[in-house]
């Protein structure tokens, strides 16, 4: 990679194939702002699409043989690319270099102390924390996220400072190929069904992640999560490995001695090993819920083991006010609020159902949910629907398949069943456009409705504050 500032031969010119997905995004936002000439396409237009031109890149929409320019010096592909795609069939015959975007990524961070976050559950929160402080302290990071922290397209940034942080995607195991000088592990679980056959298969995956750490280089991970602590049993011991727990093990070299819920906003008091200073502080999360708090204290080992004094990065936490998708006030309508959700791993439902049962006070807490994959569905559906049980009452739509063709026999009645075992009053939906108004018939003032589901289920937040506000409600 050249220098800061600059983009490296390959990536000159480079055009990504879906360019408006949450990680390419980022990217290309990335290589735009250091002066690469960036084109690309999409299967839609949007706002971060949108962000992407104001910076100067060129973005099609739909996908044609034509869209990709005489010269471009790279094509840029995610692992949800086809291989039949036009534009990638076309560079294959052109003879352009493919590039995946994780080789993207770690290009970006060469000549920078990268930070890279990882885990099952929380990545974008944390890494989101992260950014946000540091750029509170006026070290001006780099970051990219796997979401938009407000205005669309911020989900990245080239900063001047010498930090970059940025989320690590377990799911295809392209997260080995960075080279972090600290490595975060948030937690360790079965998921992404398609790649991975089990846990073994999971834990060798993350071991070579963190043999990627540069020498001299720190992990945090969690001291209370079991599979993050079977993944430290087998890590310890390296040589140039600075090992760092958090979490309420009384082991922990940042222990959460509490964590006090005030309406949608946390108190965390930790306590810091003798190593890190050994002060004892008292901080502010200004998002609901102990997992976002821990989230937080992950943050503040991993900016202790850059050296970033834990005294200045604790209060910058506050300074993070949320991420889109992750429990987003999408506004209120008829005394209802309507929040919006990217949890759709059942650990994920349940702490943010958990989360945000302490901010509904009387109210019910209304869910519409939906799956996210088929081999996820069929692997964890009653996992799913027992987390579902949490809510007052839940709606269910059908599959949402992304990158996946259906697999028979596996649909939403895997989830609905279970929660209905499971005590649950919940609703089967194979029609979005009627959610809207079914949502409407039960919610009432004081109500809480959270769309949930990491795929278009988060545009039916707008719809239904629409016909809350309308006059026949």
């Amino acid at each position: 990679m050249a220098p800061a500032g600059t983009a490296s031969d390959t990536l000159d010119r480079p055009h990504f194939i879906g360019i408006g997905g949450a990680g390419m995004s980022g990217v290309a936002k990335v290589l735009t702002m250091r002066g690469a000439r960036v084109s690309g396409s999409d299967t839609k237009d949007s706002p971060i699409v949108g962000a992407l031109r104001e910076l100067g890149a060129t973005v099609h929409i739909g996908h044609s043989a034509e869209n990709l320019a005489a010269d471009a010096t790279s094509v840029v592909i995610s692992s949800a690319i086809r291989d039949d795609n036009l534009e990638l069939v076309t560079a294959r015959e052109r003879g352009i270099p493919v590039v995946h975007r994780s080789d993207a990524l770690a290009a970006l961070m060469d000549g920078s102390r990268p930070i890279a976050v990882a885990g099952t559950h929380g990545k974008t929160t944390t890494t989101s924390m992260l950014a946000v402080s540091l750029r509170t302290l006026g070290l001006d990071p780099s970051y990219v996220i796997g979401g938009d922290l407000d205005a669309p397209g911020s989900s990245a940034l080239h900063g001047a400072g010498e930090i970059f942080v940025a989320e690590a995607d377990e799911s295809d195991r392209s997260f080995h190929k960075y080279a972090p000088e600290v490595a975060i592990i948030l937690n360790v679980e079965l998921d992404h069904h398609a790649n991975y056959a089990s846990m073994d298969e999971i834990y060798e995956s993350y071991e070579t992640f963190v043999g990627r750490v540069r020498p001299g280089g720190a992990l945090v991970i969690s001291a209370d999560h079991p599979g993050a602590r079977e993944l430290t049993a087998r890590v310890g011991g390296r040589d140039g490995l600075r090992v760092l727990t958090y979490g309420e093990d009384a082991g922990a070299d940042v222990r959460v001695l509490a964590i006090e819920a005030h309406g949608l906003t946390s108190e965390v008091t930790v306590r810091l090993a003798e190593s890190l200073g050994g002060a004892e502080l008292t901080f502010t999360v200004s998002v609901p819920g102990r997992h976002y708090a821990l989230n937080a204290v992950a943050a503040l080992t991993a900016g202790a083991a850059l050296d970033v004094p834990a005294t200045e990065l604790a209060p910058a936490l506050a300074s993070y006010t949320g991420v889109k998708r992750r429990l987003q006030l999408k506004g209120t309508a008829a005394g209802v609020q309507v929040i919006d959700s990217y949890a759709h791993h059942p650990t994920e439902i349940a702490a943010d159902l958990e989360a945000i049962r302490g901010g509904a006070g009387d109210g019910r807490v209304l869910v519409v949910f939906q799956p996210h994959l088929f081999s996820r569905t069929q692997e964890l559906g009653t996992e799913m629907g027992q987390a579902l049980a949490l809510a007052d009452a839940s709606v269910v739509l059908d599959i949402y398949p992304a990158r996946e063709d259906p697999v028979p026999g596996v649909t939403s009645a895997l989830i609905i069943d279970a929660a209905a075992r499971h005590g649950a009053d919940v609703t089967a939906e194979h029609d979005r456009k009627a959610v809207p108004e079914l949502i409407a018939g039960m919610a009432k003032p004081g109500d809480l409705v959270l769309t949930m589901g990491a795929g278009d289920v988060t545009d039916l937040g707008p719809e239904i504050l629409a016909r809350l506000h309308s006059p026949e409600n």
